[in-house]
This record gives structure tokens, sequence and C-alpha cells, in this order.
């Protein structure tokens, strides 16, 4: 993504989290605010076209909604004053709790995402338009980041490449220790299925 100069960047940020860092030009601000995500960036809509302001983010755990909880989270929000309205252009890394779909361990797992939102001018839109800037130009950013973020969690985590599993027999995990379960061939059940099949292929 396209970076441009930081510029300071002082109480238009509105977050509901247990603590925030916002890193600008100006220094650090830590807080314990009271709301959602908000970003409060309707004074871009009359700046002219080309204006940029950029926010960075280092907040050390935001939930979202659904109790999707995320760590370390460290970002960046750009917003491009366009001819139609606001081009946000974000790009964001975090840590979320998994579960190994092998072993069912806790998976602390990694995520990076990039994306973009147009935010139409109200004056603008019309009923095909996805995203409006909304009439008091206070932009809630955390079911967006909470959307995509989810696209980045894998469907089947795993705690190592080399993860050995649940025994299949017993329910240990092999990580963690061995066991003397002799593995069988398969579901007894499906035998005669597994019979009538090869003589078939014969």
């Amino acid at each position: 993504m396209l970076r441009k100069p930081h510029a300071p960047f002082f109480g238009n940020l509105l977050l509901c989290y247990n603590a925030i860092s916002l890193n600008n030009t100006g220094g650090d601000i830590m807080a314990k605010p009271a709301n959602l995500l908000l970003l409060d960036v309707g004074f871009i809509a009359h700046e002219e076209v080309g204006y940029v302001r950029t926010f960075d983010f280092e907040l050390p755990e935001i939930v979202l909604e659904g109790d999707f909880v995320l760590s370390n989270l460290s970002g960046e929000i750009t917003f491009s004053r366009t001819s139609d309205g606001l081009l946000a252009q974000a790009e964001f890394s975090a840590i979320t709790e998994a579960t190994c779909g092998r072993c069912l361990d806790a998976v602390y797992q990694p995520l990076e995402s990039r994306f973009s939102e147009l935010f139409t001018l109200p004056s603008q839109a019309d009923k095909d338009t996805d995203l409006v800037l909304p009439a008091n130009g206070k932009i809630d950013f955390a079911p967006i980041l909470r959307d995509y973020m989810l696209l980045e969690v894998p469907i089947n985590s795993l705690c190592r490449p080399e993860c050995l599993g649940l025994c299949p027999e017993c329910g240990v995990n092999r990580n963690h220790q061995s066991c003397d379960c002799i593995i069988g061939s398969g579901d007894p059940r499906s035998s005669a299925l597994k019979s009538m099949l090869n003589d078939e292929a014969h």
C-alpha cells in the first residue's frame, strides 16, 4: 500500500478497548475509552481532492463482536479525499487464539490483512452505493476490521506442520505422550462396502 506522510491526530479517535496506544507524529496517547471503534473523519470530506491523512494503531488487545479477540494489533488506515468521497486503505496485523485441527491445542494464529473501502459522500450516494459517509462524519471501523480479519483465519489451524494429532483409539495427544494403541484399518462397519468395491474392481 502506498504510504503517505503521517499527520498529527488527536481527539478524533474513540475506542472501546481495555487500552490503546496511538502513535502519531505528535506523540503517544494512552486511554481507556468507552465507545466502539470510531474515526471522526468528516473533516476530510471538506478538504480538496488529493488530501491524505494516515492514522496508526498499536493495540495490545481488542475484543470485537462475537468475542473475536485480537492481540498485538498493529496497523494503519490512510484516508484519501477523492472526487467520490473518502478512500480508506488499511493494513493490519494481529494474533488471535485458534484451535489446532489435529490435536485441539490452542494456537496463537498470526493474521495479516490489507483492504480498501470507498465511503461515498451522501450527496453522491444512490441505492446501489455500498458504503456512505455518515452524516456525522464518524466511521465505525470495528465491524469492518472484524470482517476482514476473520477472512484471514485458516479453516484448519495447525500448532505446527508436523503435529501428530490425537490417537483415534484413546484420544491422547500424541505430541505430548505416546500410547500403546494399535490403529485399526478403519471402521469395521465399512468393511462390507469395501469388499463389494474390491469385487467390482476385479
